[in-house]
């Protein structure tokens, strides 16, 4: 994959357009997690420091082409300009009265955030004469294109898709970060290598682990999906979340997994309460789940364990926390695994999502890691081996 970056424009005296992934976690208004945005300081600083003024675009949650106030930019828009300590001028609109005020009034070194694109139906709109129309409309707001919004390049929308075909474009250096790190995962990673797979759902990871299965030495997996793997099994999980319908799947995985010699670490002790909620936690053994008991994180001895074949490994990669992180009581499972990442001699790769809240809301410092992935989504989809529309957009 040829990707430009941003050597390859000229951006001195010319308005950009950068599409930015600043969709950062938000409560009663108060950002809770500012990882995006720092993420995208570097390629706005650079292009500034390049003489270039910038029209920024981005998302937050999924409006679904209304207008929500507690779905707003405004905060971002606040707190850019703090860690930028320059004015961010904020357009109220997309491609309204606001935006276009904003952009004619752009000098050299000027930054303007626009509204949430995904206030904008057409942003998402699977009619691709929608998405198109409002692409044309964003192209004429600059000279040059720039992708930067990784969190975003695994969906076929207008600011991420379209638009970047419209003008002379590059990555900036978050994306071209990314494939650089998600490259060495998919080819000849340094061995022994292992993937970390958590989260709720196992059919969100099935395609991943298909794809993996002939690449990795060790898959280990924990969070709520280890229960669909625990019942593929036969084993007894009491009320734990599980998807009936997958388990099929899991088992022809792991047959497979044993044909190709792959470890399989599936937790052997379980921290299980009668209800999700913080409540005093129970350690049980994987076999041996009470039926009127939910799962709710990988036991002690099963985090020591997978923990120890973690730090054994050159190239690790680790998606979706091993618990409910968000209660103290559940959250020992994951910080283990975060604690583990950080000992390891080679990549550490902390895939995006909930697994970078989680290591921030743990204690953890993101220079702790190897690498953080901005884009959980999107870094699962390119290692499913799915072509990524944003990214093929960008290509020379």
């Amino acid at each position: 994959m040829s990707i430009p970056n941003l050597a390859s424009l000229d951006v001195k005296g010319k308005r950009v357009f950068l599409r930015c992934d600043l969709n950062v976690p938000l409560k009663d208004g108060v950002i809770t997690d500012d990882g995006r945005i720092r993420a995208s300081l570097p390629t706005i600083s650079a292009l500034l420091n390049s003489g270039a003024s910038l029209v920024i675009c981005a998302h937050l949650g999924r409006p679904k082409g209304e207008r929500k106030p507690e779905l707003s930019l405004a905060p971002i828009a606040i707190k850019l300009s703090e860690l930028l300590n320059e004015e961010v001028v904020f357009a109220t609109d997309v491609i309204g009265e606001s935006a276009t005020r904003a952009v004619a009034a752009l000098k050299t070194g000027g930054v303007v955030l626009l509204e949430n694109v995904r206030f904008e139906a057409a942003e998402t709109s699977k009619d691709e004469s929608e998405r198109s129309a409002l692409a044309r409309k964003l192209a004429s707001y600059a000279d040059l294109y720039v992708g930067d919004g990784f969190g975003a390049v695994h969906r076929k929308h207008a600011s991420v898709f379209e638009t970047a075909k419209l003008l002379p474009h590059a990555a900036g250096f978050l994306i071209s970060a990314e494939v650089d790190v998600l490259q060495k995962l998919t080819h000849q990673p340094d061995r022994p290598y292992c993937v970390v797979l958590g989260g709720a759902k196992v059919s969100d990871k099935i395609g991943v682990i298909a794809n993996l299965l002939e690449k990795v030495n060790v898959l280990a997996i924990g969070g709520g999906m280890l229960f669909t793997f625990l019942a593929a099994q036969g084993k007894e999980i009491g009320k734990s979340l599980v998807e009936i319908e997958s388990i099929p799947t899991v088992k022809d995985l792991l047959i497979r997994a044993d044909a190709l010699g792959v470890e399989i670490l599936l937790p052997t002790d379980i921290v299980v309460a009668p209800a999700f909620a913080n409540e005093l936690p129970t350690v049980v053994s994987a076999d041996a789940i009470p039926a009127d008991q939910i799962g709710l994180d990988i036991g002690p001895v099963s985090a020591m364990k997978f923990a120890e074949a973690i730090k054994k490994c050159h190239t690790v990669f680790w998606n979706g926390p091993m618990g409910v992180f968000e209660f103290s009581n559940f959250s020992a499972g994951t910080k283990a695994i975060a604690a583990a990442l950080t000992e390891v001699q080679g990549l550490a790769v902390v895939g995006g999502g909930d697994s970078a809240a989680a290591v921030r809301a743990l204690g953890f410092t993101d220079s702790q890691f190897g690498y953080i992935s901005t884009g959980g989504g999107a870094a699962l989809e390119y290692l499913e081996g799915k072509e990524l529309p944003g990214l093929i957009a960008l290509q020379s």
